[in-house]
């Protein structure tokens, strides 16, 4: 039965889907749906308005309208669900080609006729494939690095990616609490050295510092966290 009550409302024009909110939401009531913000339903939000806080672009208001009571227990729920399907993804690990992990000698070979050689030590890249406990990762130099930033910046590898590990994503259109719990995961068990977050100018790219921050805090981890910020025409703003 409904009843008149606060819950949020999301404008999707001013809506970037950046992912903020959906960070900012303890209750995960808050998706990254096709690039916009979406509420899951309506009993896991409990109308208290902690996501607008978060949005940068003002996207986000509380109203009074009929809506299905908040249920406490459903978010619990809801919350162990993600939990599961998460660990669920980390322990598939080997059962999927693009995730089986590898590591590069760049010490063999050399650039022949000119090219440059790769400073890539390791596979897979993308965040989401990356095994929190694959030995490359412990007590790493990491990179978290944002895929449009990695396709503007032309002198990435020799620049910013020799000598660490990478973990590339979007905090616009990847699921942003799942990268959260990833990264999450990583700090508790690499024991990284340091975090370097590339992203570009963009509004919604900022949503990768974030993501950054939130594992970090989730995590109790010490680790140092920089922030280096391109250009969309592929040039270094800040370092």
């Amino acid at each position: 039965m409904k009843t008149k009550r606060n819950i949020i409302e999301i404008d999707e024009e001013k809506c970037n889907g950046c992912g903020q909110c959906v960070i900012g939401c303890a209750e995960g009531a808050l998706e990254i749906v096709d690039g916009k913000a979406r509420l899951v339903g309506e009993v896991y939000c409990d109308g208290l308005g902690a996501c607008i806080g978060e949005c940068p672009m003002d996207a986000l208001r509380v109203v009074e309208r009929e809506a299905v009571p908040f249920d406490e227990e459903a978010v619990e729920e809801l919350l162990e669900k993600k939990k599961e399907k998460e660990s669920g993804k980390a322990a598939m690990g080997c059962g999927c080609p693009s995730a089986a992990a590898m590591t590069f000698d760049r010490n063999k070979g050399a650039a022949q006729c000119g090219d440059a050689l790769s400073e890539l030590t390791h596979f897979p890249i993308k965040l989401q494939l990356l095994n929190p406990m694959a030995p490359f990762l412990k007590g790493s130099d990491m990179l978290l690095l944002s895929d449009c930033s990695a396709a503007a910046y032309p002198n990435l590898h020799r620049d910013i990616l020799k000598g660490r590990t990478v973990a590339m994503g979007c905090p616009k259109l990847d699921d942003v609490e799942a990268h959260i719990a990833r990264l999450t995961d990583i700090f508790a068990h690499a024991d990284l050295k340091s975090l370097t977050v590339v992203t570009m100018e963009v509004p919604c790219c900022g949503g990768l510092m974030y993501i950054a921050e939130k594992a970090k805090e989730a995590s109790g981890s010490n680790t140092p966290i920089k922030r280096i910020i391109t250009s969309r025409d592929g040039q270094i703003i800040q370092r």
